[in-house]
């Protein structure tokens, strides 16, 4: 199953994410196919850039989106 989710990047107690569409058996920082957003929770307010288009295109496609990704979504306004 392909699911939309948050892959970690950044220092130690210094998150800084990337939005990416992986395989659901892959590992969190593994392989994945397309990086379409990221998202800066350190940052006063928190950041969160996604491609909006490609969002809606790998849900049609069947991607499931984690429930961390659908709760930025909904608030930023990309899923109703």
């Amino acid at each position: 199953m392909v699911k939309i989710r948050l892959k970690r990047i950044g220092a130690k107690k210094s998150p800084y994410y990337r939005v990416v569409v992986a395989d659901s058996r892959s590992p969190r920082n593994g392989k994945f196919i397309e990086e379409i957003g990221t998202y800066d929770p350190m940052a006063d307010p928190s950041v969160f850039e996604v491609d909006a288009a490609k969002v809606t295109e790998w849900i049609s496609k069947g991607a499931q989106v984690t429930d961390t990704v659908k709760a930025l979504l909904k608030k930023n306004g990309v899923l109703e």
